[in-house]
């Protein structure tokens, strides 16, 4: 493994060096101010500050002019030489956070008995047999051959043959993150493999009840290592804070049932799932004597993990192969941001595509590095990107909050998500309609409250322990002379017209907070279809 790196995290394949920047900015007096970046790289000469005093620029050489025009534009002038970046890896990485459900049901609903497919792999017992035992000797894991073992192997080998392809692909780019942390806090390194189960390598993925990120951090769990939720950052969804959050979790799980198959079990199903399998048993503590009283996921869980390990070890013998990166890890530093800013100013300044920089850095929700008290926050960015934002960080900010100022919508407010609310149930309320709005479900709000049924009285409270934070309307008292409006939209347009591929989770998105529950609740809507053409209410307005 290559050593002394920056924090390498492997998201995307770029290939080329930075490119000299200049943006034209209109000032008041129609004179033109100038930011501009030296294209040197960081190994040269050091990057010359942006200057707002600077005089108008010239085009020459491999310059890309920027200008803003009246209307805020930013117009590429003249590009001569364009920053090349392999987009292969980049549809490799989305098309790889696909499989992430496909994952999830394979686990779910794994074969009882072999089909005619599975038996006609080309793996005879005797071999799998003996490759196992090579496995179990230099893993710390119980490898031992069973037929619901190699029905599991086979069925990923003739069912899941392109998800392995693709998880061999992406896994460059995550898997020396993964050891690095994973070798610090002495955790066994084939456990990377468990994020290929938990996740399909999708830092932004979300199960059904609610656990999110490469390890499937549910919301009391992350709060437990220090993972931070609020209305702005979801830090489940960070992979090297994640990473260090699994690695801790599950050393821990280990001094508790030392034997790190059990420890796999429990974080699938908790602790508590495992010790009631283990009285149910009779006292047994190896895996595939107590896998009968475990959850049926849980039951389904090591066999994964165990048949991803073995074709990932065996990939060559079966025919999988991988798109080698000729890079296989994506050189990347970070730097504290001191004061809020969003990536599409970042994108504009430092000439890096917001698609990258959510890439690299998914545990910013909204797309905004917000400044709290008491908190730091970090960007990470290319190498040859971040001399850029350093040498030149009070324009930057300087540029981030005059433009942010003029802005006709106010950024979302931060929210931070409490560990347990107490809500007051109000007119129209309904359970579904509470869970909804916090990212939990019906059932745990009636065991929570110890509610028999789903009827609520106005006035009622209700203790929920969010898995999602919640952004509350501002509401706006009333005067003879005034209407009401949305907190969210003070002015402008509102309404929305639907357009086609339009869906109230695209919607919300182009109106920082308005939620899905907004829309649904100031347009009467019950479902998720829309018809184009539709105009929808972005305030709770009459018009």
């Amino acid at each position: 493994m290559i050593q002394n790196i920056k924090i390498a995290l492997i998201l995307s394949l770029f290939l080329s060096a930075p490119l000299l920047v200049a943006q034209e900015i209109q000032t008041d007096s129609s004179e033109k101010e100038t930011i501009s970046l030296k294209r040197d790289s960081l190994s040269e000469q050091p990057l010359k500050p942006l200057n707002l005093e600077a005089e108008k620029s010239q085009i020459e050489g491999n310059r890309l002019i920027i200008t803003e025009n009246q209307k805020g534009e930013f117009q590429l002038k003249d590009l001569e030489e364009a920053r090349k970046y392999d987009s292969l890896w980049l549809k490799e990485l989305h098309a790889s956070a696909q499989l992430f459900s496909e994952m999830a049901l394979e686990i779910q609903n794994q074969p009882i008995t072999e089909d005619e497919e599975i038996t006609l792999v080309d793996l005879p017992t005797d071999t799998l047999k003996a490759r196992l035992a090579i496995l179990d000797e230099k893993t710390p894991f119980n490898i031992a051959y069973n037929s619901s073992l190699e029905s599991v192997i086979k069925s990923f080998l003739v069912r899941k043959r392109d998800l392995m392809q693709r998880m061999l692909t992406a896994s460059q780019f995550y898997f020396p993150l993964f050891e690095q942390e994973l070798d610090n806090h002495d955790v066994p390194l084939e456990i990377k493999y468990l994020a290929i189960i938990e996740s399909a390598l999708n830092p932004r993925a979300k199960s059904r009840v609610g656990a999110k990120g490469l390890w499937q951090f549910m919301y009391s769990t992350g709060k437990m290592y220090n993972l931070d939720v609020s209305s702005y950052v979801d830090e489940r969804h960070d992979p090297i804070l994640a990473t260090k959050a699994a690695s801790k979790y599950l050393y821990k799980l280990h001094s508790i049932f030392n034997d790190w198959d059990l420890a796999l079990a429990a974080y699938n199903s908790g602790p508590g799932n495992v010790n009631k399998a283990i009285r149910r048993s009779g006292g047994y503590k190896n895996y595939w004597n107590i896998r009968r009283n475990l959850p049926r996921e849980t039951a389904g869980y090591l066999p994964a993990f165990l048949a991803t390990m073995y074709i990932f070890e065996y990939a060559e013998e079966h025919g999988l192969q991988y798109k080698k990166a000729d890079r296989p890890y994506f050189e990347t530093d970070t730097v504290h941001v001191k004061n809020l800013i969003t990536f599409d100013q970042i994108s504009k300044l430092v000439d890096i595509s917001t698609e990258e920089l959510e890439m690299l850095n998914p545990a910013y929700k909204l797309n905004i590095i917000p400044k709290i008290k008491g908190k730091s926050y970090a960007l990470r960015l290319p190498v040859t990107k971040i001399g850029k934002f350093v040498s030149n960080e009070e324009a930057i900010y300087a540029y981030a909050k005059k433009e942010l100022d003029s802005l006709e919508k106010p950024l979302p407010q931060m929210v931070q998500t409490k560990n347990q609310i107490r809500y007051k149930v109000r007119s129209g309320d309904y359970l579904g309609r509470i869970a909804e709005r916090y990212g939990v479900g019906v059932s745990q709000i009636k065991r929570w409250n110890g509610l028999r049924s789903n009827n609520l009285r106005v006035g009622q409270r209700l203790t929920i322990y969010p898995r999602k934070p919640y952004v509350a309307k501002t509401v706006v008292a009333k005067t003879k002379t005034s209407k009401p409006v949305s907190g969210a939209l003070a002015s402008g347009s509102k309404t929305h017209t639907v357009k086609e591929g339009d869906s109230l989770w695209t919607i919300s998105r182009k109106y920082p907070g308005i939620s899905i529950d907004n829309l649904r609740e100031w347009n009467g809507l019950s479902g998720n279809n829309l018809k184009p053409g539709t105009k929808l209410k972005l305030c709770n307005c009459s018009s």
